[in-house]
């Protein structure tokens, strides 16, 4: 059985990873999660309805995605998941559905680069199912069969979009963002 006077001296010790700096209540810890998240902006157009109810062709989807990222203070940022959906057939566009959906995110006591990697890679894919039910209602409630996107890997457009940067500047040229299918976007 220990001894208590031992556990209250081991925590008044002076040896190194024991002392008061290192531990004992000290907020020291690396720390990211998702506070909230919200839709920013949706909209629903379903421009030739209702004729295009009738349309038999096979609809052609274009869906586009976005992430930006904004800093509110220094532990706070707002990530952004931008979607836009589309079905066309050669009667016309059948409906467009664009969403921001955002969540904010704390990050405390990290390094730059783990900070970057959560709001572009991370943080996203926490996102990326709500965003998705929200299209899917959205195209359902605008009178289509819902419409459920494939899942993302995030973490992996993350890496292939620094490994482009980085051979980029190797190659000595400017690497200026990219729209559409970036997991960046104009925000990094």
């Amino acid at each position: 059985m220990a001894d208590e006077n031992d556990v209250l001296t081991n925590l008044d010790s002076n040896q190194p990873g024991t002392g008061p700096a290192s531990g004992n209540g000290a907020d020291n810890q690396p720390v990211a999660g998702i506070v909230s998240q919200y839709v920013k902006d949706l909209s629903v157009e379903n421009p030739r309805a209702p004729e295009s109810f009738q349309w038999r062709d096979q609809p052609e989807l274009d869906v586009q995605f976005n992430i930006g990222a904004r800093e509110i203070n220094n532990e706070l940022a707002e990530v952004e998941l931008k979607v836009t959906a589309t079905s066309k057939t050669a009667q016309g566009t059948a409906y467009i559905v664009d969403l921001s959906y955002c969540g904010l995110v704390t990050m405390r006591n990290m390094p730059d680069e783990q900070i970057h990697a959560f709001t572009y890679a991370e943080a996203p894919r926490i996102l990326f199912p709500f965003a998705r039910r929200v299209i899917s209602d959205a195209v359902r409630d605008a009178g289509f069969a819902p419409m459920m996107l494939d899942p993302i890997d995030f973490n992996g457009l993350y890496i292939q979009q620094l490994q482009a940067k980085r051979a980029q500047e190797q190659s000595g040229g400017d690497m200026t963002p990219s729209g559409g299918n970036t997991p960046s976007g104009s925000d990094s």
